[in-house]
């Protein structure tokens, strides 16, 4: 399969053959498996305090005659404290036990749990090539949302990559069709639930996806549009390519990022 390359008045000015890693099958569940993985690496450990719940002294005797025991008061064996004192009389309250006050929990949830998913190798390089011929389909980056622009799956030169200013990258990409897509990222929408109040009250839509060949200037002036995210060939990931768990996101590749795919085997 061959790739259309234009510049950046979107002309054409060649072709380039795709490689191999371009003409895997299409597998959605493939995908969602491989980012539901990746995500899970992203994910913060929690856990309750291994000490909550039992930082009182609960012990109580059950012997017959020990001081301050409970035995032949005809009350049930849970641990408790002494919450009042009146001579040789003990008024206790239940402690540290689940279901007693300020007691322990049953089962909380524990820091050192593991909660990274892993993926065979080569079943991760699979959902990966196949996240990069989705993105070259049309239809799923519709189904995505996105606003798909005319004579698209094309490429860009390589010159691309040298483009330091966010406007001059915000023109380029508006001559190219991906403006309107551009609009609708800026567009903000509440979050619902407890995201408000956890620094997020916005939901960030994602726009087009650029793919660079090394460390260029357009790293960093590109980053800065709402929704586009700039990326090196060779760190390309699910959560990229496919956010959400959606394949066919909206990716523009430089010719550059192309043949380094081919010439070093990537994702293979």
């Amino acid at each position: 399969m061959e790739l259309t390359i234009v510049d950046f008045e979107k002309k054409e000015v060649g072709k380039v053959t795709l490689p191999r890693q371009f003409e895997e099958a299409i597998r959605l569940d493939l995908i969602h498996r491989a980012f539901v993985a990746k995500h899970s690496a992203l994910r913060q450990r929690y856990g309750a305090d291994p000490r909550a719940g039992k930082r009182y002294s609960a012990k109580l005797s059950r012997r017959r005659r020990d001081y301050k025991g409970s035995y032949g008061f005809g009350i049930s064996r849970v641990p408790r404290k002494i919450l009042v004192r009146r001579g040789t009389r003990m008024y206790w309250v239940g402690a540290f036990a689940p279901g007693t006050v300020g007691g322990r929990r049953a089962h909380p949830p524990k820091s050192e749990k593991v909660l990274k998913e892993r993926l065979n190798k080569t079943e991760r390089k699979k959902a990966l090539r196949s996240a990069l011929a989705a993105t070259l389909n049309k239809e799923l980056s519709e189904k995505r949302g996105h606003i798909v622009p005319e004579g698209y799956p094309f490429g860009i030169i390589a010159d691309f990559e040298n483009v330091a200013k966010t406007k001059e990258v915000f023109k380029i990409l508006q001559t190219l069709g991906f403006g309107p897509d551009l609009e609708r990222a800026k567009k903000k929408k509440i979050r619902a639930g407890k995201g408000k109040n956890r620094g997020r009250p916005y939901k960030k839509k994602k726009s087009v996806l650029l793919v660079v060949s090394q460390q260029c200037p357009l790293l960093k002036s590109g980053r800065n549009l709402p929704g586009v995210d700039v990326v090196v060939v060779n760190q390309l990931n699910n959560l990229l390519l496919a956010p959400g768990g959606f394949a066919g996101r909206l990716t523009l590749f430089t010719e550059s990022a192309i043949k380094k795919i081919a010439e070093e085997n990537l994702f293979m």
